[in-house]
C-alpha cells in the first residue's frame, strides 16, 4: 500500500504536491468514495479516479530525450493537421513532453510518464537552467548582449538576469532559468535581434550532444540524477 499522493504521481498525473491539492479539493475518488485525507493509502486493486477519470500506474517510468525538429508542435495531440512530437515517439508506455518548444524551435526536449520528475524540472522554484543557441543574419552588438544579460521587458514582464555570450558575430548562447512562453524569442526581439534559428541544447546538466534530429534515446541513470 502507498499514500494516495504517491500513487497519483506514479500514475504520471502530476507531482505529489499537486496530488495533495487534488485530494483536498475533493477531486480524488477511491472505490467510488471521495477521499480528502492526505494520509489515505491505496493498493493496486483499488479503483482510483482523478477528475472523474480512472488512473493506472504505468508499468515502467520512462525518461526520453528527443532532438525535436522544426515544424513539430509540442503537444500530445495533433492540432489542425500539424505534426506533433508524439508522432516521433514509438513506445508502448504513454509519455508526455516536459514543457514546450514552439513549432519553429528545435533541439532538446524531454518526455516522461513520471509526474514527479516532470514537476521537478518545471517548477519555477527549482530554477532549472535551459541553454539555447540563437542564430541571426545581422551582427549582434555588445550592447544587445548586455541588455539581455540584465533583463528585458517581454510584454509586461521583466526577465531575470540571463547568462549570455557571443559564439560569433551572428550567434549567441543564452541560458535562462525561467519558462515563459516563447521567452528567448521575445527577449531577442525586445533588443532588436531577429531570430532566424533557435535551438535548445541543454536542460539542467543534461546535454543534447550529437543525437540526430528527429531521433530519441533514453536518459541514463546518471542523467536522471543530474536534475
Amino acid at each position: 500500500m502507498e499514500r494516495i499522493n504517491k500513487y497519483i504521481a506514479s500514475c504520471g498525473v502530476c507531482s505529489r504536491r499537486k496530488a495533495d491539492e487534488l485530494v483536498l479539493s475533493g477531486k480524488v475518488v477511491v472505490n467510488e468514495k471521495v477521499v480528502q485525507e492526505l494520509g489515505y493509502k491505496v493498493n493496486d486493486t483499488d479503483v482510483v479516479k482523478v477528475n472523474g477519470k480512472i488512473i493506472h500506474k504505468e508499468a515502467n517510468n520512462i525518461y526520453i530525450m528527443l532532438n525535436k525538429p522544426k515544424g513539430y508542435i509540442t503537444t500530445s495531440k495533433e492540432q489542425f493537421g500539424r505534426k506533433s512530437v508524439m508522432d516521433l515517439i514509438k513506445e508502448k508506455e504513454r509519455v508526455y513532453p516536459i514543457g514546450r518548444l514552439d513549432m519553429y524551435t528545435e533541439g532538446l526536449l524531454l518526455l516522461t510518464n513520471d509526474g514527479e520528475f516532470s514537476n521537478k524540472l518545471m517548477h519555477p522554484t527549482n530554477k532549472i537552467e535551459k541553454t539555447y543557441i540563437v542564430t541571426t543574419t545581422s551582427n549582434i552588438t555588445d550592447k544587445q548582449i548586455e541588455m539581455l544579460k540584465s533583463g528585458v521587458d517581454i510584454g509586461g514582464y521583466i526577465t531575470r538576469e540571463a547568462k549570455v555570450r557571443a559564439l560569433s558575430s551572428t550567434q549567441i548562447e543564452i541560458i535562462i532559468s525561467e519558462g515563459k512562453n516563447r521567452q528567448v524569442r521575445k527577449m531577442c526581439s525586445s533588443v532588436g535581434i531577429k531570430v532566424t534559428n533557435l535551438k535548445r541544447i541543454k536542460v539542467g546538466n543534461i546535454e543534447l550532444g550529437d543525437l540526430p534530429v528527429g531521433k530519441y534515446r533514453y536518459l541514463t541513470e546518471k542523467e536522471k540524477s543530474m536534475i
